[in-house]
């Protein structure tokens, strides 16, 4: 069978493209928490803006590890998985750059002037450990 890993270009290309993640931490005494959040990719590393405090927020500051999730919906089907350390630290992103990557310019806009999160912060995952596959590739 051929293989479907992606490559480093390939990876990044994938990163790049607007995909909602899913990001999972460990939540001692149950499963792991797992939700669905917008990213953004800054050179090596994956930002994620949240709730100072939250549970997401909590959780992976006592972690200190996580994985995300990014795949596609419609066939031929790609994913990737990304598992490393996490920082939380004091935001450090324009807001408008994330919403507008999900939601356009004008809604992205509107998003930030009714939905500001005084008490935001970044999550940035190093990625240390990739699995990756690309349907398409073994078609």
């Amino acid at each position: 069978m051929a293989d479907g890993a992606m490559t480093k270009a390939e990876r990044a290309a994938f990163l790049a493209d607007v995909h909602v993640g899913v990001l999972a931490v460990d939540e001692p005494g149950r499963g792991p928490l797992s939700l669905p959040i917008w990213y953004l990719v800054d050179g090596e590393e994956i930002v994620i803006s949240i709730s100072a405090g939250s549970l997401k927020a909590r959780l992976l500051a006592a972690a200190g590890r996580a994985t995300m999730t990014i795949q596609t919906e419609e066939p031929p089907y790609k994913y990737a998985s990304i598992e490393g350390p996490v920082t939380v630290v004091p935001a450090s992103h324009d807001p408008l750059e994330l919403a507008s990557r999900y939601l356009g310019p004008e809604l992205g806009q509107w998003y930030v002037e009714n939905s500001a999160d005084p008490d935001a912060v970044n999550v940035r995952l190093r990625p240390e450990h990739w699995r990756t596959y690309d349907f398409a590739k073994v078609l």
